[in-house]
């Protein structure tokens, strides 16, 4: 009898234990609480859209205001360093100046297009030498098909001779060459001067963009253009009253003609 009663309490004893050891793992597991699955997605979708309007205000066009004056370089890119100083004396007088390959003239137009058509209303001038001088001509036809004005083109001894278009409100070419006039394309109803150079024996292809007198003429008739600094000197001999071009622009009226700049030269430096 006795053996039996202690059977019955070792027995009751290993069905309460086994009941206990099942349903204590289970309690150890869902006692500590698990972290919601989805509690990661909203720190993931905010950081997209965090993300997602840093990158447009970043890749929002910035609309400048203000005259600027793109200066573009020839062969190669390193043969036109006299459109680095030039740009430099721009600056000191107040006026935006950035420095260009002449191989860029396309979409650097492009980008001219859409600073206009985004708002930029500003005086934009063209200056370039040797293929740079091509390269100005040929944006300023093409800035016209876009309906863009240009204020002023200054070519450096060009190779060709280019027409200047409707859009275009001044031409200021420098040359010693026969060739490399300008002349007046359908439409056209601005300022052209054609200066000639070739009798100045300290002026060649290579450094007639690095011409401390020719650089005082263009900062100046810039300066006037954009009406930043000094106003610029009355009109080259070289033109006429009507703003027609005059072919027979000699290094005489060249040299006439800078008598005034040789001041702003000074300033400028």
């Amino acid at each position: 009898m006795i053996t039996m009663s202690r059977l019955s309490v070792m027995a009751a004893a290993g069905a309460v234990a086994f009941y206990l050891g099942g349903i204590l793992p289970a309690a150890s597991q869902t006692s500590a609480p698990a972290a919601p699955a989805a509690a990661a997605k909203p720190a993931t979708t905010a950081s997209k859209k965090t993300d997602a309007s840093t990158k447009k205000s970043e890749t929002a066009p910035k609309v400048r205001t203000g005259p600027h004056v793109y200066l573009l370089r020839g062969l190669m890119n390193i043969f036109s360093l006299g459109m680095d100083d030039l740009a430099e004396k721009l600056t000191r007088r107040g006026v935006y100046a950035t420095l260009h390959n002449h191989a860029e003239w396309q979409s650097l137009s492009d980008q001219i297009a859409a600073q206009y058509k985004a708002g930029n209303h500003s005086s934009i001038v063209l200056v370039g030498h040797s293929l740079g001088a091509d390269a100005v001509m040929l944006m300023g036809a093409y800035l016209g098909q876009k309906g863009v004005p240009v204020s002023l083109i200054v070519p450096f001894d060009g190779t060709a001779s280019y027409p200047a278009t409707s859009n275009v409100s001044r031409v200021m070419n420098l040359t010693q060459r026969d060739y490399a006039r300008m002349t007046r394309g359908p439409g056209f109803r601005g300022e052209l001067q054609n200066i000639d150079v070739s009798k100045d024996e300290s002026i060649g292809h290579i450094s007639i963009d690095k011409s401390a007198r020719l650089h005082a003429m263009v900062v100046n008739k810039i300066l006037g253009v954009t009406g930043r600094g000094s106003p610029a000197p009355a009109k080259d001999p070289s033109a006429s009253s009507s703003g027609a071009k005059s072919d027979s622009a000699s290094a005489s009226q060249a040299s006439s003609s800078s008598a005034k700049p040789a001041t702003a030269t000074s300033v400028a430096r």
